[in-house]
């Protein structure tokens, strides 16, 4: 089989019990699949949950706790016995796993993002095992991932992995809740996630993760998007990964054999910047940027709004409204100097580029 770079999720259900305890029967299981991964020459990622749930009985709380300290406070002790956890099992196979807490900054800002993927290169060019978790003990409800469905999603794009795996408790998507109706159909393979599928998703589906299918059907779209495939199930014994990848994985599998990747840049300008301003265009300048591949020039501008610098991101809006987003080449202060103009005109002007928004820094909505 060739060999793959492979993002495995695993969450918390799948991790712990009720009591607020590692389930050794379910980790040790984890880490023999992941084990065999890697035997078998994969580069493996693990984007792992239960920081909270392993920590919350140490709290002296019955159940996961609902506030945000009480979170965080779990999280402070579990995800210092999970990496213990980690660190001894995998040691059995000797393998060294590498901790890595990120937060929803660390993907906003630029040279952050670019430092988190060199990281990752760097451990897995190693053959580290990195084990990536949200650093929950600081992040606040506006700065989160939502939950490490998302976070896997967008991980599996950094890297530009060949395959996400999400493992869980119920063994792929099916057709309406087979928890509820006993005549539920399993759906083995989905080319595309659509918004239907979104609306009718259910909320969290077990007491000790944050996850339910809806998370996980917003994860599969943002990892189709980037160009990783994604599958949704669960499975038992040391082959069950390697199962995954050769077709036989009990559960859903998402997207079509060949999905174009997308490079960092545009996924960093997607799915994680912070938007500075809005540019304006009329029809022709909309026609060459989403038909024609072109770069975005300040002929085709008519007006702007917001304060930006050179670097920032800014949305672009044409006749019916957005129509993606760009890096741009200029700030604010000197786009109001040549919008309108034509190249012929601004050639003659001390100018570093004409374009505005170059075509490699931008995408579509």
């Amino acid at each position: 089989m060739e060999k793959k770079r492979i993002v495995v999720k695993i969450g918390s259900s799948s991790l712990t019990n009720l009591k607020g305890e590692i389930d050794q029967e379910k980790f040790s299981d984890h880490i023999e699949a992941i084990a065999a991964l890697r035997q078998d020459g994969h580069e493996v990622l693990l984007v792992s949950s239960g920081a909270v749930a392993s920590g919350f009985r140490s709290l002296g709380y019955p159940a996961r706790p609902v506030s945000l300290k009480g979170r965080q406070a779990a999280a402070a002790i579990g995800q210092s016995l999970l990496i213990q956890s980690y660190m001894d099992k995998l040691g059995q196979f000797g393998i060294i796993p590498a901790q890595i807490l990120l937060t929803r900054n660390d993907f906003a800002k630029k040279e952050r993002y670019r430092n988190a993927y060199a990281t990752l290169r760097e451990l897995l060019e190693r053959g580290i095992l990195p084990i990536i978790n949200e650093n929950d003990t600081v992040s606040v409800a506006e700065l989160t991932f939502g939950d490490n469905d998302m976070l896997s999603a967008l991980v599996s794009g950094m890297v530009h992995a060949d395959q996400l795996i999400i493992l869980t408790d119920i063994n792929g998507l099916y057709d309406s809740n087979p928890r509820k109706n006993p005549s539920a159909k399993r759906i083995d393979r989905l080319n595309e996630i659509t918004e239907e599928m979104l609306i009718g998703a259910e909320g969290p589906g077990s007491k000790a993760g944050t996850g339910g299918m809806l998370s996980k059907l917003m994860a599969a779209k943002t990892s189709l998007s980037l160009g990783v495939r994604i599958f949704i199930g669960n499975g038992q014994g040391e082959r069950k990964l390697l199962e995954i990848l050769e077709g036989k994985g009990d559960g859903t599998y998402i997207g079509k054999n060949v999905l174009s990747q997308v490079t960092s840049r545009k996924q960093w300008i997607a799915h994680h910047s912070l938007v500075m301003g809005k540019i304006y265009i009329d029809k022709g300048a909309e026609e060459a940027l989403l038909s024609q591949g072109r770069s975005l020039l300040p002929a085709g501008i008519y007006k702007f709004t917001g304060t930006f610098e050179k670097g920032d991101v800014v949305e672009v809006i044409g006749t019916d409204g957005l129509i993606g987003k760009g890096e741009v080449l200029y700030s604010s202060e000197n786009l109001k100097h040549i919008i309108g103009k034509r190249s012929d005109d601004l050639k003659q002007e001390t100018i570093m580029t004409i374009e505005v928004i170059h075509r490699d820094q931008w995408v579509k909505a």
